[in-house]
């Protein structure tokens, strides 16, 4: 799913320039001037991009993921009982299922319509520019990822800037221009690496409240809290985060290549089945 959103488009060009940035910074002037004769130089280039790999597939998966769309009937629906007041059927008030005027058609619950995507998402937390779509059941799960590595990559840069200006380094270029221009590239590399981690902290500390609360950013916006009919007890912590990142062993949820369950609609659009 790709959608054509002038600001989405040019925020996923912003966060590739930056990452590749990033990666041009620490390879050319921090590892090759500063540990050109050390082991710890292709240590830290393979880690380095390697991060930067995990990092870009994720958010690949997370634009173009579908993020969990509502069907389209295949035929205009009749909505005339609900227009008119009538009494709806005894299955979609059991189902909570609700209309989209805009789609028309039925949709379940915690499904919510997007303005920019155009389309009914099923338990859509938020359209995010980053990602140029909407975060939503399918695709959560990247997002999250996405963050996650933004922030390691991040602390990352920080900390060998930190690093190559607080240890001596004799092999380090004395020329004046050479210097001046390293300077400035690892200043512009912190700055940049402040901004985006304060700002990937701030969303995942968000993200992570709405999974852990079982309620999505536009169901806190709009006070409509979730509550499950089955089970009235709160579950418990993997729980919560296995509805989001799959039935995978824990330490598997960071790799971006597990696919979250597949949903099937019944053509009635009344009912769905999990399938894996």
């Amino acid at each position: 799913m790709f959608v054509r959103d002038p600001c989405g488009i040019v925020c996923i060009i912003v966060t590739y320039i930056a990452v590749f940035y990033a990666d041009y910074v620490v390879v050319r002037w921090i590892v090759l001037h500063t540990m050109q004769d050390s082991l710890w130089g292709p240590f830290h280039v393979v880690t380095f991009n390697t991060i930067v790999l995990l990092l870009m597939m994720s958010h690949l998966k997370a634009v173009c993921s579908d993020p969990g769309l509502v069907p389209l009937p295949q035929t205009r629906m009749d909505f005339s009982d609900i227009h008119t007041g009538g009494n709806r059927d005894e299955s979609d008030e059991r189902d909570d299922w609700t209309v989209c005027t805009r789609c028309e058609t039925y949709r379940p619950p915690r499904a919510h319509h997007c303005k920019i995507c155009k389309r009914c998402i099923r338990r859509m937390d938020h359209h995010c520019p980053w990602i140029n779509n909407c975060v939503g059941e399918r695709n959560q799960k990247y997002f999250i990822q996405f963050l996650v590595y933004v922030g390691i990559l991040a602390l990352y840069a920080i900390t060998l800037v930190i690093l190559s200006w607080v240890f001596d380094c004799p092999e380090c270029s004395v020329d004046v221009a050479i210097k001046q221009s390293r300077i400035l590239h690892c200043v512009i590399l912190v700055l940049e690496s402040a901004l985006f981690g304060m700002f990937v902290v701030a969303i995942l500390v968000d993200q992570f409240q709405a999974i852990l609360g079982d309620e999505t950013a536009i169901e806190r916006i709009q006070g409509n809290h979730h509550h499950q009919h089955a089970n009235k007890t709160t579950p418990r912590t993997l729980t919560l985060l296995a509805q989001v990142c799959g039935k995978s062993h824990p330490a598997l949820w960071l790799l971006p290549c597990h696919n979250p369950p597949r949903y099937s609609y019944r053509k009635d659009a009344h009912l769905i089945d999990h399938q894996v």
